[in-house]
């Protein structure tokens, strides 16, 4: 079905990572200290609105990647140095957010920083961080309709959460604390039985009786509609059902995570980068989210190291590839004056933020991919 070049892969993928680097540096030096969410125009520095305080851990996630490549390719040991100290400094100053009751996006915060400062400095004060950051994860659970609320409404469910239910399962195993593994079990359950369809598409947002627990109906925020398939959405669902069939080896996670992954694959165009909802109307599915395809890439990179299936495993795997490759091929800000990695992400296309434009969270999970990539024999 597809043909994969591999040699002439690693070239682009190796040369891609440079870029990448590159642009990380820039405005790290251009904006230091500055948490950016999308550019207007190519730039990150702007006065747009941010709807919602979520992306402030992908940008220092980026620089624990970019470090374990320089740490691990022997690069000069300023170099890695330098990434690490950036790292911290970036880092460091997200540590209150752990207390933060007003989101519902901890686990993108924490686990692209402190999870990853953790994996390099076994330090028991960083662990201490996450614990900390699931268990206020937790305070979300509503236990009439079993489900982590949104930050919009109490009645609220978004697929989004299924990226960060992770916090409180690593919460839950590193404490022992068995009350935050049945909040994490019955949350990722639930957003199963409610937001993903028997042909593995997903809805952005489920609306609950407060009073009954019982799901009313799919709602959407981002999406087209609230039947719709909203594509970021999807690869949420995605990439969040195979986390939680990492900490859970709960088999309805993993089969969830592969009829997300079909559905995907099936209706995306030949090349791999899916349109920013599938159900929208002919001329708005002109509109590709890169971020859609750059989070669906490393999600299914993940799956395939889980699949008991090795040969859907190396689909999988070959299908992330073909994503990628297009999106170096085709899709990065190489354009006079373009700061981000990545263009063609969409942040909200109904308030119009970040359209066609490049996005932090694209950025972070292009650049995991390109990671795990690279450390392919």
């Amino acid at each position: 079905m597809i043909t994969f070049q591999k040699d002439t892969d690693r070239e682009l993928f190796a040369s891609t990572l440079v870029f990448a680097k590159k642009q990380i540096r820039a405005l790290i030096e251009q904006h230091p200290d500055f948490y950016p969410m999308y550019t207007m125009e190519g730039r990150w520095k702007h006065r747009g609105e941010s709807w919602t305080h979520w992306c402030d851990g992908f940008l220092p996630g980026m620089m624990w990647i970019v470090y374990a490549h320089e740490h691990l390719d022997k690069e000069p040991m300023e170099t890695a140095a330098w990434w690490r100290a950036q790292a911290i400094r970036y880092s460091t100053p997200l540590e209150p957010r752990k207390l933060d009751r007003t989101v519902h996006d901890l686990g993108f915060i924490f686990i692209s920083t402190y999870a990853r400062w953790h994996g390099v400095t076994p330090d028991p004060s960083l662990k201490a961080v996450l614990v900390d950051a699931g268990r206020t994860m937790a305070l979300r659970f509503k236990e009439k309709g079993e489900y982590l609320r949104s930050f919009v409404a109490e009645e609220s469910l978004f697929i989004d959460i299924m990226m960060n239910v992770g916090i409180i399962f690593y919460a839950a195993l590193e404490t022992g604390d068995a009350r935050l593994m049945d909040v994490a079990m019955r949350h990722c359950l639930t957003s199963r039985r409610v937001l993903v369809r028997g042909d593995g598409s997903s809805a952005h947002e489920a609306i609950f009786d407060l009073e009954t627990g019982q799901c009313l109906r799919q709602a959407t925020h981002q999406g087209y509609r609230g039947d719709s398939c909203w594509s970021r959405g999807l690869a949420w669902a995605l990439y969040g059902f195979g986390t939680a069939y990492v900490y859970s080896r709960d088999p309805r996670f993993l089969a969830t995570a592969e009829a997300c992954a079909d559905f995907y694959i099936a209706n995306s165009p030949p090349d791999g980068v899916a349109p920013w909802d599938f159900d929208a109307p002919l001329e708005s599915r002109m509109l590709l989210d890169t971020s859609a395809a750059a989070i669906t890439a490393s999600g299914l990179f993940q799956l395939s190291g889980l699949c008991v299936d090795p040969v859907k495993g190396a689909f999988y795997a070959d299908c992330g590839r073909h994503i990628m490759r297009t999106l170096c091929e085709k899709h990065l800000g190489q354009s006079p004056g373009w700061e981000g990695i990545l263009k063609g992400g969409v942040y909200h296309i109904h308030k119009n933020l970040g359209v066609n434009e490049s996005v932090m969270w694209g950025e972070y999970f292009f650049l995991e991919a390109l990671s795990w990539l690279l450390r392919q024999p």
